[in-house]
């Protein structure tokens, strides 16, 4: 597909992340002024309930009442196409709506952007090989490395939806119970393998009552957001045994501002790798289910200059969005609205293209070098940590913007007042 002209003429910049090819979903505030929803168009921002408020697109009466967008996705399919074609109508080159559209822009450099959705339950997945195999060897060994189960089921845990924050919210470093291997006996301390996990996350716009199928699923995934997984490796090697990731995540899940929607990707849909093990038929998948989404991640000291420490895309994934959905179903467990969908961390085959610390240092063994001959293993008091991604389609650009966090101090001890 190649780029859809607009009037705006920052949104037909091929670089611009916000063309009108992507029309992403976001919730916006202006100084004084309560949220709002809205989409990004070159370097504006649209309230899209003050188009809806004015007649301009046709949406359910109070589709837009609450400042997020599970009550549009629950609408369905047929009004996010409808919505789309829409809004791209308005905003085309040539639109006769130019003048009227015009009053409900805001720059986006004055907005505040908050959660675009209210999520309703999140799940984390472990599902890309590389970054699977990585963390097996340092733990157990090559010949171990990975699961007996890992190439046959999208292997996943159940997390905290409150622990979901949008970009540019600080995370507490957490205290937690740790045993070191020179420790006799468990302590109770600040985590100081504090590390990231580069995600991307999907949104669940339907609901389900039971097991659906994965072409089902797809249809049911409204987009998706870069995600962080915020996680404390020396709590987590300490409590995993016997039932997996608990307060070791539970700290924070940092997500982008805006949801790209899966219309917008569907120009970059991708096969999944070669098949190691042939899955079962319920995972199988007709359409190609991954995405040529490049992604990043960035380290900032306080006070210094940000290093890319990791690029790598979400096309090196074992298991689809898609398919991690339908597994989750087929229990029988119910998705709803706003269900996040993490996708497990994304990690290339080479070692600039690992998206933890934990494997970018090969366990603390291997530090990485920053200017001003600083280094890190893990992160840092005061470090910044952010995510990007982006795709390139024929002159344009679709960008999901950042999903940064900076990790403060942990508490003063929290038990002790």
């Amino acid at each position: 597909m190649t780029l859809i002209r607009s009037w705006l003429p920052a949104a037909n910049d091929a670089a611009c992340p916000f063309p009108l090819n992507n029309l992403p979903c976001g919730v916006f505030s202006v100084a004084g002024g309560a949220p709002r929803c809205c989409t990004a168009i070159g370097d504006k921002v649209l309230d899209v309930a003050a188009l809806a408020a004015a007649g301009l697109v046709a949406v359910p009466p109070g589709t837009f009442d609450a400042p997020a967008w599970n009550a549009f996705m629950a609408h369905g399919p047929a009004l996010w196409a409808s919505f789309r074609a829409e809004l791209t109508a308005l905003l085309g080159e040539g639109s006769d709506s130019e003048a009227a559209v015009a009053q409900h822009l805001v720059p986006l450099a004055e907005a505040a952007l908050h959660m675009p959705m209210t999520v309703a339950e999140y799940t984390d997945f472990y599902a890309s090989k590389h970054h699977a195999m990585n963390v097996g060897t340092m733990f157990r060994g090559a010949e171990n490395a990975l699961p007996p189960n890992w190439l046959s089921i999208p292997i996943g845990y159940n997390g905290r939806a409150s622990s979901v924050v949008v970009s540019g919210t600080e995370v507490r470093r957490p205290w937690g119970q740790v045993k070191g291997p020179d420790d006799a006996l468990p302590r109770f301390a600040p985590s100081a393998r504090f590390d990231i996990e580069l995600e991307l996350g999907a949104i669940v716009g339907q609901p389900s009552s039971g097991p659906v199928t994965v072409a089902e699923a797809g249809a049911m995934i409204f987009g998706y957001v870069l995600l962080n997984d915020w996680s404390a490796r020396d709590i987590q090697a300490w409590e995993y045994q016997p039932l997996g990731p608990f307060q070791a995540k539970a700290t924070a899940t940092t997500i982008s501002p805006w949801i790209v929607t899966a219309a917008a990707l569907e120009p970059f849909r991708v096969a999944i790798p070669p098949r190691e093990r042939e899955i079962l038929p319920y995972l199988e998948e007709a359409l190609p289910g991954l995405y040529d989404i490049a992604l990043e991640v960035g380290l900032t000291p306080e006070g210094g200059e940000e290093t890319v420490i990791s690029r790598t895309n979400y096309c090196e994934m074992y298991f689809s969005a898609a398919q991690q959905l339908a597994h989750h179903t087929t229990s029988g467990c119910s998705m709803r609205v706003g269900d996040l969908l993490g996708s497990g961390t994304i990690s290339g085959p080479e070692k600039g293209n690992r998206g933890s610390l934990l494997e970018l240092s090969w366990g603390g063994k291997e530090p990485l070098d920053l200017p001003g001959g600083l280094t890190r293993s893990f992160i840092a008091d005061n470090d910044t940590l952010t995510l990007r991604g982006a795709t390139k389609g024929d002159g344009y650009t679709i960008g999901f913007g950042e999903a940064r966090g900076k990790v403060i101090p942990a508490l003063e001890h929290p038990y002790e007042r």
